[in-house]
């Protein structure tokens, strides 16, 4: 079998690479694509690249995912590196659907009463946003440890309050038990002033109105037409879906969780997948020929192909002529912002 001959692109990246040796660590994000991701030094979710972040000993740590991530990268970080973004426009749909002056002035009015509602921020969320959370003694969660931290969430206080992921949080409140008669979805609107106070007192889990746009576009109706076409076939989908698409499926958790049962899977399966696309092909590839892996549906995350070959060469070409752009921190949210990402951490060590 021949390998493709390297790109311009790519050629230089790994010369740079080279070059600059041990002061840099890439990282990357899952739905990276192929040509970016190639490239990365350690690949993971969420939860893998915080975890990793703080045991990272290089100068320069270039991320190759979106914002917030990077944010959050630069909040773990030790003294003196640089975390570097090779697009700052590369941000997430649902991390805007949560501005940080909203959510303060929404929180402030759910605590007014003297109530304790805890707030538990997706990781897909600003680093004011995690800071606000902070403040109020709340953590971050991701996918892959939603579960483990709304338990937590619980024992904190009187009540939670999960965002902005409202379809992550139905689906870890219904593997706690937790059923509709005990949630209730905040009207935002009017800055603020729309928020239901009497409906979100009762509530036991109060959810953000906030979802992921990738994850929207898979429907019940295509797990029944891939079952009809092929019944013995599995579906397997993230839970940032709805939870009529988890409840039709076989299966549903974080990008390691699929990784993991696409890998696990037995010869000849048949697995339909319903995620960001990048990493759907990825595990095609790696698997093809012992068994079929396909997508539910092609969905691409905008954002996350912003990280280019090009920009990621940009970048560490700017890092060696001393030419850098690092994602800063304010001072006033970067203690608090820490502690909701240390919480979730701590809580899942």
């Amino acid at each position: 079998m021949t390998t493709a001959p390297l790109s311009n692109d790519a050629r230089a990246i790994e010369e740079l690479r080279s070059k600059l040796g041990g002061r840099l660590t890439i990282v990357g994000h899952h739905y990276e694509q192929e040509a970016t991701i190639q490239h990365c030094d350690i690949r993971g979710d969420s939860l893998e690249l915080a975890r990793r972040v703080p045991g990272i000993a290089s100068d320069y740590i270039v991320f190759c995912g979106v914002y917030f991530m990077a944010e959050s990268a630069a909040l773990l970080a030790r003294e003196g590196q640089q975390v570097l973004l090779p697009d700052h426009s590369a941000d997430c749909v649902m991390a805007q659907m949560t501005p940080a002056r909203l959510l303060d002035r929404v929180l402030g009015r759910l605590t007014a009463s003297g109530r304790k509602l805890v707030p538990l921020a997706y990781v897909n969320t600003s680093l004011a946003v995690k800071a606000v959370v902070g403040r109020y003694g709340g953590a971050v969660c991701t996918s892959a440890n939603a579960e483990k931290m709304m338990n937590w969430a619980f024992r904190q206080g009187d009540g939670v309050l999960f965002l902005p992921d409202k379809n992550l949080a139905r689906n870890t409140a219904r593997k706690l038990g937790i059923t509709g008669r005990d949630t209730h979805i905040l009207d935002v609107r009017k800055t603020g002033e729309a928020v239901d106070l009497a409906a979100a007192d009762k509530a036991a889990l109060v959810l953000w109105p906030g979802l992921c746009a990738i994850h929207a576009r898979f429907h019940p109706e295509q797990i029944e037409a891939v079952r009809k076409a092929d019944p013995s076939c599995k579906v397997i989908v993230h839970p940032e879906c709805s939870p009529e698409v988890v409840r039709a499926a076989d299966g549903a958790g974080s990008t390691t969780y699929i990784i993991e049962y696409v890998r696990n899977a037995p010869d000849g399966a048949h697995i339909y997948v319903g995620t960001e696309i990048n990493l759907v092909e990825r595990l095609a590839r790696e698997q093809e020929g012992r068994i079929r892996v396909e997508a539910l549906r092609s969905s691409a995350c905008s954002n996350m192909a912003k990280i280019t070959p090009e920009k990621l060469r940009a970048t560490l070409e700017g890092i060696v002529a001393g030419n850098t752009d690092p994602i800063t921190v304010p001072s006033e949210d970067s203690a608090p912002a820490k502690a909701s990402l240390e919480r979730m951490l701590e809580a899942c060590a």
